[in-house]
């Protein structure tokens, strides 16, 4: 027996899909600040990245704000129980069509693996990408009050927590074909709602 109920709340899924415009227009620019693709020109990328790093900032404090004062930080814990089925169906009970055996709930929202990366990602990886485009945008004004002498360390950490976004959004849109139906995970980040089984 199963039952429809909201999983994700409005903000929620405008937080997600504003960040993942964001988070792609940043790849895209950033990409081509790089050098390995061209689209807009160097200087046309440079300017939109630095709109969509701004933009994309406000959006995270806001996204902050609301996980620390709606009690959602909870989603974030890390909770090992379970673990092992979670790996076991990752690695093989998918390939032979069985139940995914964490069940989703609105106290519950994540697995003990999704626990364990959005957590990295949210509160770890996110920020130091944030700071560290900060202190490129402001280097000059930081070096000139004696606080960054050079921007090469700066660089290389933006650059690592740029490529691990992207690792994390390749996964990320794998995972999500594996609900009940390819779109399922997809549809209830659409509408908010999700079908779950009534214990």
């Amino acid at each position: 027996m199963s039952k429809t109920v909201v999983i994700f709340k409005r903000f929620e899924r405008f937080w997600h899909w504003g960040q993942a415009l964001l988070v792609l227009m940043l790849i895209v620019t950033g990409l081509e600040l790089h050098d390995m693709i061209g689209l807009f020109g160097f200087e046309q990328s440079s300017h939109l990245h630095h709109i969509g790093g701004f933009i994309w900032t406000a959006l995270v404090v806001l996204i902050f704000t609301w996980i620390l004062t709606t009690g959602d930080w909870k989603q974030y814990v890390p909770d090992m129980k379970g673990i092992d089925g979670v790996l076991r169906f990752y690695l093989y009970g998918v390939f032979v069509g069985e139940a995914h055996p964490h069940h989703m709930t609105p106290q519950d929202k994540f697995n003990p693996l999704q626990r364990l990366a959005y957590l990295g990602v949210v509160f770890v990886v996110i920020p130091t990408q944030i700071l560290t485009g900060l202190a490129f945008f402001f280097y000059p004004e930081l070096r000139a009050a004696g606080i960054i002498e050079h921007i090469g360390i700066v660089a290389a950490i933006h650059t690592l927590c740029a490529y691990t976004v992207i690792a994390f959004l390749v996964v990320h849109l794998y995972l999500i074909t594996l609900g009940e139906t390819v779109s399922s995970h997809l549809k209830a980040m659409l509408t908010g709602k999700e079908k779950i089984k009534e214990k």
